[in-house]
């Protein structure tokens, strides 16, 4: 096996081209990956025994690899895997400390679910599993997305949760706080993967953008696509409400790379990072 290794840049919203994610070399964030010239095959790529994204960027072909919340500062490395070798690349991540967020939910059966609740949840979770799982072998050409929905940015990415005082998980995507009733639009063209009403999701969407790239809409109050559906970017995914574990009607938007969560604030061009709130 043949390593290399790769010194990224770690400059935060700096990314190859336009068509890429923003590269943030932190846990929760992306790094793009170049790999060899698009003139041979797409090579498959793995990170932590999971498929990458790879899609051609000026000529090259570019790893975009998410970086799991519980990642260790330190070094790190991708398998590259041609027809020809198997190559391993290493990067670099650096620390981040997510700030807290406190928040205070009426509803004490969504902080601590009764046993009927834990069953409920536990019946959910293969379907939303299989959702995150997905994998298509489509080619990904953009990687710049617009807001699913025109509101305030309440809460960032990776806040470390206390409900009603209880450390929970970090927050795991952005959430867009807007009256319920505003339509949420695809911020991408994909496939509709599911559609349900989970316990702390509430009204739910999931899309499969390709090879790995997966997108969730929680919270929301009306669905007006169905499962198998293709959408273009601003097709009209539903509505904002207040369903599941909520304080208020926000739409709570997930991106997946790799079977790991990822700042959706990566994808989007001009986003202001809000500052934590007790707010929904």
């Amino acid at each position: 096996m043949n390593k290399i290794l790769l010194t990224l840049l770690l400059i935060p919203q700096i990314a190859l081209s336009n068509t890429l994610p923003k590269q943030l070399a932190v846990p929760g964030g992306v790094v793009n990956i170049e790999l060899n010239s698009v003139v041979s095959p797409a090579p498959e790529v793995l990170f932590q025994d999971k498929r990458v994204l790879v899609m051609e960027n000026d000529h090259k072909w570019v790893a975009v690899v998410g970086i799991p919340l519980k990642s260790k500062a330190g070094q790190h490395s991708i398998l590259v895997k041609s027809a020809e070798k198997t190559t391993e690349l290493n990067f670099d991540i650096v620390d981040k400390e997510y700030p807290a967020q406190y928040i205070t939910i009426k509803n004490k059966r969504m902080v601590n679910p009764n046993p009927d609740d834990v069953k409920r949840i536990s019946s959910e979770r293969p379907a939303i599993n299989n959702a995150l799982n997905t994998w298509t072998e489509q080619p990904v050409e953009d990687l710049l997305f617009t807001l699913p929905v025109q509101g305030r940015l309440s809460s960032p990415f990776g806040l470390k949760r206390f409900f009603n005082k209880q450390p929970k998980n970090p927050h795991s995507g952005l959430d867009i706080a807007a009256p319920t009733g505003t339509t949420i639009a695809a911020p991408a063209p994909g496939m509709v993967i599911n559609t349900g009403s989970y316990y702390y999701n509430g009204n739910t969407v999931f899309l499969d953008h390709g090879q790995g790239l997966v997108t969730g809409y929680f919270h929301m109050s009306k669905i007006t696509v169905k499962a198998g559906q293709i959408v273009e970017q601003g097709t009209k995914l539903g509505e904002v409400g207040e369903t599941g574990r909520v304080t208020g009607p926000h739409l709570h938007w997930n991106v997946y790379l790799n079977k790991t969560k990822v700042d959706p604030a990566l994808f989007v061009s001009e986003l202001s990072t809000p500052k934590a709130e007790n707010a929904p």
